[in-house]
């Protein structure tokens, strides 16, 4: 059992938090400049990488002191991730019509780069 120091777990959860914020900060000011339905658009884009994300740090959480299990793990919760996000694209291109694509892809966009920009914060 791995101790808990160690453990990956906390500062996972902080990136996926800063990315929420940001994806959140991004589409209200959409939402304030652009109009409300390309705001929404742009926080259905951000929540889909906001859901990827917490995918991914839920199932590295544990964190492992064995460098192959670790591996491992992160390569099985990025693969998640990404179909996760496949499928909630897919979603939104067969439930929601109405969706202004440009902002919802936008909103992904601002909420990945936040990702990786948060890692380096963390």
């Amino acid at each position: 059992m791995s101790d808990p120091s160690r453990s990956i777990a906390w500062p996972v959860f902080r990136v996926v938090a800063l990315q929420l914020t940001i994806a959140v900060l991004f589409s209200a000011t959409v939402a304030l400049f652009a109009g409300v339905e390309k705001g929404w658009s742009a926080a259905m884009g951000g929540g889909m990488a906001v859901i990827g994300s917490l995918v991914y740090a839920l199932m590295v959480a544990r964190g492992s002191d064995d460098a192959k299990k670790a591996f491992r793990a992160h390569f099985r919760a990025e693969m998640l991730k990404v179909f996760v996000t496949a499928v909630l694209f897919i979603c939104a291109l067969v439930l929601f019509k109405s969706a202004a694509w440009l902002w919802l892809i936008l909103g992904f966009v601002v909420a990945t780069l936040a990702y990786w920009l948060s890692l380096l914060k963390i």
